[in-house]
């Protein structure tokens, strides 16, 4: 599984909890440094943030991929649509939340959303 990190830096801890929710190790993590100019279009952006990742286009479309989204919801939306049309399905993505009394502020890995598996189960509520 490749873990492709767009957010925060993630520690041991954090790497050892994705592993173990994820049920199998990670062959390779890459830390995806991600600054956007707001006064650029940021699909624009992600186009080039993606391009510079060592992804073939056959190795986009079969490699497991886990993301750690950015933290800036516009940004993260744009990237898994990105990774969608690459990939042809939406990644499982990690949820950190923070660790409640904590100074300076902590986080945690608090779950794996396999976003492909949540669009297929809405697809079955369409009326």
């Amino acid at each position: 599984m490749l873990l492709l990190n767009f957010g925060h830096p993630l520690t041991d801890a954090h790497l050892a909890r994705i592993r173990e929710l994820a049920g199998r190790d990670l062959e390779r993590i890459i830390v995806v440094p991600t600054h956007f100019d707001h006064a650029r279009p940021f699909t624009e952006q992600v186009r080039e943030l993606l391009a510079t990742l060592p992804l073939t286009a056959e190795q986009w479309q079969t490699t497991p991929l886990l993301i750690n989204p950015p933290s800036l919801a516009p940004i993260a939306a744009a990237l898994l649509a990105e990774v969608h049309g690459r990939s042809g399905y939406f990644p499982t993505i990690v949820r950190l939340k923070p660790v409640t009394g904590t100074v300076p502020p902590q986080f945690e890995v608090a779950e794996l959303l396999n976003l492909q598996a949540i669009r297929d189960a809405a697809r079955t509520r369409r009326v």
